[in-house]
């Protein structure tokens, strides 16, 4: 029986499961556990004191955490429509241009080549009030006031939003570029014989067969941009006055910071809602699409 048990199937697979188990889901359970207690980092003992569910009660009472999550809900909201705009007008005019294509595509992907982190001090530089190339730029129209754009609440979020489509819109040119082209020509070139315009055509036959790959780009991303934390961490650090956290810099602020971890991995899994819903979402609307196209 035991040399059967090494001959099993699952043999193969044992070193994988062994790795997710230490990697993944042993961690996943000692940071469920800590959610219950009011474990902090500088007092290992606490790690022992069980508090059920007074973390997620001081959360649902705590009204500045709450603005953070509906920040993260507008701010994916906006990045994901925004990045997806322009991936698939990107696409659109790659997919028309005959030479040279691949060296554009090429191109289209040195964004994604680039870590957060170095994104989001190109892009602080940028944006900085007294040396930043932006300002330095309006400098040559005659704007002589220097604009504080990573210190003016609005302004600040303007501008990582600005860092994260620059660095993310890629994805979307990639993904639909390969949707567009595996359309299939016959369709296009009928609808066009009986006359149908360039909008009708890309209404009615283009934009459906491309469903698909958008809502496969949006839960990709969705799940990216739930977790932001290097660029916003990098160009305003959360401020001014933390009016730029989202809930994973408020996380990280917390658990390592204030060194309640106990409390940051009761957020953490708040947070997790948030993109299971989106994933949900998107998943949804893909089987949907799937089914209208007969796949």
């Amino acid at each position: 029986m035991k040399f059967k048990f090494l001959k099993s199937p699952i043999m193969l697979i044992m070193p994988a499961i062994i790795a997710i188990s230490i990697v993944v889901i042993i961690p996943l359970i000692f940071s469920f556990y800590t959610s219950f207690t009011s474990y902090k980092l500088t007092r290992p003992d606490s790690l022992f004191n069980f508090v059920g569910l007074r973390n997620y009660e001081r959360i649902f009472s705590n009204s500045e955490w709450w603005w953070t999550y509906l920040r993260t809900i507008l701010f994916l909201t906006i990045a994901l429509n925004v990045e997806l705009l322009l991936g698939l007008g990107i696409a659109l005019l790659i997919n028309k241009i005959t030479w040279g294509q691949r060296t554009l595509r090429t191109i289209m992907m040195f964004p994604m080549m680039f870590s957060p982190i170095l994104v989001g001090f190109q892009w602080k530089y940028i944006f900085n009030d007294n040396i930043g190339l932006l300002n330095n730029f309006l400098y040559l129209f005659g704007y002589e006031s220097a604009i504080a754009w990573l210190i003016d609440q609005k302004l600040a979020m303007g501008s990582i939003l600005a860092a994260e489509i620059w660095a993310n819109t890629a994805i979307f040119s990639i993904l639909l570029l390969a949707g567009l082209m595996g359309i299939p020509k016959d369709p296009i070139e009928a609808a066009r014989v009986d006359g149908c315009s360039s909008w009708q055509v890309f209404k009615h036959i283009t934009l459906p067969f491309l469903m698909p790959f958008i809502f496969i780009a949006l839960t990709i991303r969705s799940l990216d941009v739930g977790r932001a934390y290097d660029i916003v961490h990098i160009m305003t650090g959360g401020g001014p006055a933390m009016r730029t956290e989202l809930t994973w810099t408020t996380i990280a602020r917390i658990g390592y910071k204030d060194a309640n971890m106990g409390m940051a991995n009761a957020m953490s899994y708040l947070s997790i809602i948030l993109s299971i819903a989106f994933t949900y979402y998107f998943f949804t609307k893909l089987k949907a699409s799937r089914q209208e196209l007969g796949q």
